[in-house]
């Protein structure tokens, strides 16, 4: 009888265990998805003046939008073009937002990304570069069409 009580104590502390382990990583996604802080658009920076002029320097082209289901069976859209400098600086960094609209024209969302990276290499005058932007978290409410893509920010190499 001493050995019954004993497994079912120990039955007991292990399905406290797992239950706690995933109490813990479910609080740990909610607080990823609904409660980290975000930068407000006013932390992000905005373009200076002087980036502000060059963006008619840079033309983004053979833009597209695909989307096919990745190995967790969920739907990434993902967005392909080519951005060119017509300008003569060589740019370092130039960060778009992708604005995704409901069916009614309202903002469901805007995502910052870099489509030039500090990572690589710059941007040099008169060269063309792809881009490619993975999307895997769109608003089922979204209209399924091409999103609004803003230049946000522009760092020029020294």
């Amino acid at each position: 009888m001493a050995i019954k009580s004993q497994e079912k104590r120990s039955f007991n502390s292990t399905l406290f265990v797992i239950l706690a382990a995933v109490i813990l990583i479910a609080g740990a996604g909610f607080w990823f998805l609904f409660l980290r802080a975000v930068p407000s658009s006013s932390q992000q920076v905005t373009l200076t003046p002087e980036a502000r002029a060059y963006v008619s320097k840079l033309g983004l082209s053979d833009v597209e939008m695909k989307a096919h289901e990745n190995y967790m069976k969920a739907t990434v859209v993902e967005i392909d073009g080519k951005i060119t400098n017509r300008g003569n600086r060589p740019l370092k960094l130039v960060e778009i937002n992708c604005v995704f609209y409901d069916p009614y024209g309202q903002l469901i969302l805007r995502e910052r990304v870099a489509i030039v990276k500090r990572t690589a290499a710059a941007l040099a005058p008169g060269e063309t570069r792809p881009f490619r932007l993975p999307f895997d978290s769109i608003p089922s409410g979204w209209n399924q069409t091409l999103p609004q893509l803003v230049i946000a920010r522009i760092d020029f190499e020294n």
